[in-house]
């Protein structure tokens, strides 16, 4: 958080220069005193509209402009500044972003008013004046605009606050101009186009604690590249109408700050909640200079001597009324799981959820709101907890979830139990496991918003957590029926409850906080409730997963799959649906199972740890079984043996290409076949994945560690022939799985070649590879003239692909596999 809050400081510090060198007066222009005290407020702003609350301002209609009325009491004093994207490109990550909490108060320089960032990064917890003087003048503050006074009565200031709110606080339009994570190229870059932006004066108004300020800011810029930010591009779902010019909202908010009563709290990183941090330089010598305080609400007992107590003020959420009737209901139940955990902290009905009230606005900082929106495609929710960045005091939480991804776990569902046959009652089954995931996505949002982080341990622990990914729990019947009546949880976790108990239990006086809140975490370690966000290392941290053993979870789901493919037919979509629109339904089932791949490969070359504190008992680090590891190797490398990426001939042959009036979508395999559904193109997808994670730069340099410190950890190189004896040396097999078999071979061989030319492997890695690259080229010569076809081409075009490697490595680039679609979030 401390480097986001310097990153957007430094943005709003640069922006604001630049456009205060183009305001209506230029700076070194005299002020024009005459007007300023002939003028009165009420002068100025005859014929605008007035909005009062905790600023007032005008708006102008004919100009389009805001004027900002700063009261006498307003200067010195400070205020929360939050700038967020309220809508977006319809991307799954731009809307609702926001572009910092920032501390910021007017100051008067001369004839000049400021804005200005006070530096809270460095501090000096101290009653020491002259102290808390020394640090703040040891580091820069930062002016983040500046503003001519229109007028000046009584103390008050009226000021334009147009250009200040049409500036493009949240960088949007580098991102724009951005092709996916690549920064935009210079010519790239989008720009506001001030004749299309304006002041969105339907968003902008003033209530008793917070003013509320809008813009509609239109972006010029290229177009042109093909998968650029909004643009859309093949096999991308169209985003703006017009590439060349993008409009967005941008939001600005001035919150009333909340006053000193509140109680820190200190961070544990075992407890799983979410961190702010500054430098005090008033610590003493043998103290940690850098304090890190939890982020949580506000929560304190009517009678902090009882057991169980009333809040003098309860946390109170409040769901979209725009949201339909089903959809608001099963918000409003899943949000509501979390006063389950207020109550096992101390609390009585602390924590409640209500539909918001008619004619209430979502923007008034008082309301914390589950909002329901829509976008074009599935994206990732959010729930966004504004804080005080003094404290951490959660003073407002902002949940947003998106239409779209009930839609994706009916999908899933549709194709495990494909529910349009005889049984007329099973679409239902599968809408009733979907509105269930609504309810777990919705305490999962909120539990962000009190404060808490993803616990990925939640999978391993009997599904322990609404703060984890979740993946629907699916069982096969002896009948071999699909069971999803526990796809999903009902209720607050039993890890929910350990995390709220630690961070808003109220202790009595004289009690000792530090020792109550350990005393609760060891009881939370001795129950197994354990916090931790790691993916890629640690064997029960990973998402979108279930069960303790993944290798074996993985081998389940994998039977699953086996049986629904085998009998998936046209029954998984409603009749009268075009038959190509099958391929949709199938996408997710036939990568059913690339999740638990993921987390069983954090078994090989992984680490069991946790986030030890010293002398607290726990285990700090241990290498992993190797038979755990072989079985995990093993079984990844089933998933991409020819049986198993293989579709059934009579589902290929019920895939037409794509009708008239219909098209494929990023939610479609791609393939190399043109119009024709391409079965190896999708096995293609699913092996280049599994084989990247098996090579990845960072778990083969622990397989080389490990196995270098531990003879009987699984090496790299026992890895790597592991893998040269099940893709390369089994026998070829004959007609499509042949082609599936031929596919994996040249996959693997240009991964294996790309983590050789890789600047993110070590040198060890790298040295180690281009020898077993070697040794496998040298196997390559002596089968050249083997009688199987496919062999002898696969030998053939891999020594050349080996010899283009050799003749300069550094310069080789495979040619990536074809890429999965999307699978987050479901």
């Amino acid at each position: 958080m401390k480097k986001n809050l310097l990153v957007a400081a430094a943005m709003l510090s640069i922006t604001g220069y630049s456009f205060a060198q183009n305001s209506a007066t230029p700076p070194n222009q005299p002020a024009q005193t005459k007007s300023l005290q002939t003028l009165s407020i009420a002068g100025k702003t005859a014929g605008m509209k007035k909005n009062e609350g905790y600023f007032n301002f005008y708006y102008d209609e004919k100009d389009g402009k805001v004027f900002l009325e700063i009261p006498e009491t307003m200067f010195e004093k400070e205020f929360l500044y939050v700038n967020a994207m309220p809508s977006g490109g319809g991307g799954a990550g731009d809307r609702g972003t926001v572009g910092g909490y920032r501390i910021v108060k007017f100051i008067t320089v001369g004839p000049k008013i400021f804005l200005t960032l006070p530096n809270y990064d460095y501090r000096a917890d101290t009653d020491n004046l002259e102290e808390k003087k020394s640090v703040a003048e040891s580091f820069p503050q930062s002016i983040i605009w500046a503003f001519k006074p229109e007028v000046k009565e009584n103390g008050k200031v009226l000021v334009d606050l147009t250009s200040f709110l049409l500036r493009d606080s949240q960088k949007s339009g580098e991102r724009l101009g951005a092709v996916g994570f690549r920064p935009a190229a210079p010519g790239a870059v989008y720009r506001v186009d001030e004749t299309r932006s304006a002041i969105s004066i339907e968003n902008t108004k003033s209530f008793p604690k917070n003013t509320e300020f809008e813009a509609l800011l239109t972006f010029s810029g290229p177009g042109g590249n093909e998968r650029s930010y909004f643009s859309g591009g093949p096999g991308t779902a169209p985003k703006a109408p017009d590439p060349n010019s993008v409009t967005l909202r941008n939001h600005h908010s001035f919150i009333e700050l909340p006053d000193d009563k509140y109680q820190k709290r200190e961070f544990d990183p075992r407890s799983g909640y979410n961190s702010m941090e500054y430098f005090d330089f008033a610590a003493s010598i043998e103290q940690p200079i850098i304090k890190k305080y939890i982020r949580r609400w506000r929560l304190e007992k009517k009678n902090p001597n009882a057991e169980k107590s009333e809040a003098v003020k309860p946390i109170i959420y409040y769901v979209d009324r725009g949201a339909p009737a089903e959809i608001k209901k099963a918000l409003i139940e899943g949000a509501s799981w979390w006063n389950q955990a207020f109550e096992t902290a101390g609390y009585i009905n602390a924590f409640q959820v209500r539909e918001l009230p008619e004619g209430a606005d979502p923007m008034d900082i008082r309301y914390s709101i589950i909002n329901w929106v829509h976008r074009p495609t599935r994206g990732y929710s959010n729930g966004i907890g504004i804080f005080d960045p003094r404290t951490g005091e959660i003073i407002k939480g902002q949940v947003t979830l998106g239409s779209m991804r009930e839609r994706q776990d009916f999908l899933i569902l549709q194709g495990l139990t494909q529910p349009y046959g005889d049984d007329k009652t099973a679409p239902q089954r599968a809408v009733d496991q979907a509105m269930a995931r609504i309810r777990q996505l919705a305490a999962h949002e909120v539990g962000h918003t009190l404060g808490l982080y993803h616990n990925h341990m939640s999978s391993s622990n009997d599904r322990s957590s609404v703060t984890d990914y979740p993946f629907p729990k699916i069982t096969l019947k002896k009948d071999g029926s699909i069971d999803i009546s526990e796809a999903y949880t009902k209720g607050i976790g039993s890890y929910d409850k350990r995390s709220i108990l630690w961070g808003y239990a109220e202790f009595k006086k004289g009690e000792d906080e530090k020792a109550g809140l350990e005393k609760i975490m060891q009881e939370s370690i001795k129950q197994g409730q354990l916090f931790m966000f790691d993916l890629g290392v640690h064997p029960k941290s990973a998402h979108w997963d279930n069960s303790t053993n993944a290798s074996g979870e993985l081998l389940r789901l994998m039977e699953i799959r086996r049986q629904v493919l085998a009998r998936f037919s046209e029954k998984a979509i409603p009749a009268g649906t075009p038959m190509a629109t099958l391929e949709e339904v199938l996408v997710p089932l036939y990568l059913l199972h690339r999740y638990q791949i993921l987390a069983t490969s954090y078994l090989l070359g992984g680490m069991n740890y946790r986030y030890a504190l010293r002398g607290d008992g726990q285990p700090v680090t241990e290498m992993l079984d190797p038979k755990e590891q072989q079985k995990a190797l093993d079984a990844i490398l089933m998933a991409i043996s020819p049986a198993e990426l293989a579709i059934p001939e009579k589902l290929i042959k019920s895939l037409p290409p794509y009708p008239i009036g219909y098209s494929k979508t990023q939610e479609n395999f791609k393939g190399y076949t043109g119009l024709t559904f391409d079965p190896v193109g999708a096995a293609e997808s699913l092996t280049g994945d599994c084989i990247t994670l098996l090579l990845d730069p960072e778990r083969s340099a622990r397989l080389l560690e490990f196995n270098g410190r531990d003879a009987t950890q699984p090496g790299l190189i026992s890895v790597i022939n592991k893998m040269n004896d099940q893709i390369w040396k089994s026998v070829p097999l004959p007609g499509y799985q042949g082609d599936l078999q031929s596919m994996v071979r040249k996959v693997y061989l240009k991964s294996l070649l790309g983590l050789a030319a890789s600047t993110n492997a070590s040198d060890n890695v790298r040295s180690t590879v281009i020898g077993e690259i070697d040794n496998l080229k040298n196997w390559m010569i002596s089968q050249k003239n083997t009688t199987d076809a496919k062999l002898k081409g696969d030998v053939l075009f891999s020594i050349l692909q080996i010899s283009q490697f050799e003749a300069d490595p550094d310069k080789f680039k495979p040619a990536p596999p074809l890429t999965m679609p999307a699978g987050s979030p479901i």
